[in-house]
């Protein structure tokens, strides 16, 4: 377990022992105060040659380690970091043990919500997935690996890989990291598709409702992570058809997202929508003019304050309210429509 070792900080404990009982060799080295290099684990030569490799076997007394080294890969990813395969075995070792489901909720999402921020924040997911830990901690993403979908629509047909491509684009968009869990979510369902309907995956968005809260409840994701991921899970597919839906269809779409009181999840949503889109092999840099159009529609019905009349009083107001802000959805949506 996580509290399964005790602390011995007594001055007999020489420096190199310190040093041995580090995570990675590039995290064991020291300097004394002329200046000299301390390094007994060879992390100079490692640095050189871009590894992450354990220190000893010490590196197995806290299982979260192997979370950290899967995030010390998606941040140095772009200096040609590589987890050593020493390390990579010894992660599949701790992750067949069980020890991972001694790690607490918070910890587990305290080094995800750090791996989301990172500019490859997709290879903290892949190392996970090599190790054999994704099955362990995430088994509702795990489970998309090895699903097919319809190669006219997904190219890279594998939901899994569509998965961490649609993370790829937010992280390349920059978008914040509740986005890029949104878009880690957002296919959840194609997991519980029946084989018998593959490789299409109709309902996906509701049957993805379970995995979603499940995921999010498990790991004590934050509310607003939880609700976003929610509401791209349920509603990206009208996002994708907007310029073809009734304005009643869109206005239903922006009351989900309660878009009067949260513009803020309407632009967060037509973020994560844009992932998905552009997250398929061949579809990186297409237009989705339907993430703007939304996000302008919102607006625009937020500034809507149109003269009540005074003979209208209670839930009357409500349906006049309503009826004019579909009739100004159905002006904007002629405009916006790409031509």
């Amino acid at each position: 377990g996580y509290q399964g070792f005790e602390f011995y900080t007594n001055q007999d404990v020489s420096l190199e022992q310190d040093l041995l009982r580090r995570d990675l060799t590039i995290n064991a080295m020291a300097m004394d105060q002329h200046g000299q290099l301390i390094d007994p684990y060879g992390g100079k030569q490692h640095l050189r040659d871009r590894l992450l490799h354990h220190v000893s076997d010490a590196f197995a007394e806290d299982p979260l380690r192997v979370l950290r080294v899967a995030r010390f890969a998606a941040r140095y990813a772009d200096l040609g970091f590589q987890v050593a395969p020493a390390t990579l075995h010894l992660m599949q070792t701790i992750s067949a043990s069980g020890e991972l489901l001694h790690l607490s909720s918070e910890r587990i999402w305290k080094e995800t919500s750090r791996a989301l921020s990172e500019t490859h924040a997709h290879v903290f997911f892949e190392v996970l997935r090599a190790c054999g830990a994704l099955a362990v901690l995430f088994p509702e993403i795990d489970a998309l690996f090895g699903i097919p979908q319809r190669p006219a629509h997904h190219p890279e047909i594998d939901c899994g890989v569509h998965t961490l491509m649609a993370l790829q684009q937010a992280c390349r968009h920059n978008f914040s990291p509740i986005v890029r869990f949104a878009a880690l979510c957002h296919d959840l369902g194609k997991a519980l598709t029946p084989v018998d309907l593959l490789p299409r995956h109709p309902e996906h968005e509701v049957r993805g409702i379970v995995p979603v809260n499940t995921l999010c409840e498990r790991l004590k994701v934050p509310h607003d992570y939880q609700l976003l991921a929610m509401k791209v899970c349920q509603w990206h597919l009208h996002l994708h058809r907007l310029f073809d839906l009734r304005a009643g269809s869109i206005w239903k779409l922006l009351k989900n997202l309660d878009a009067l009181r949260r513009p803020q999840h309407v632009e967060w949503f037509s973020q994560a929508c844009l992932c998905d889109a552009q997250g398929r092999l061949g579809f990186e840099q297409r237009a989705y003019p339907q993430a703007d159009a939304l996000v302008s529609i919102s607006e625009q019905i937020r500034q809507l304050k149109p003269p009540i009349p005074s003979h209208l009083q209670g839930q009357d107001i409500g349906i006049y309210l309503t009826e004019r802000r579909i009739e100004k959805i159905k002006q904007l949506i002629d405009v916006l429509k790409p031509v």
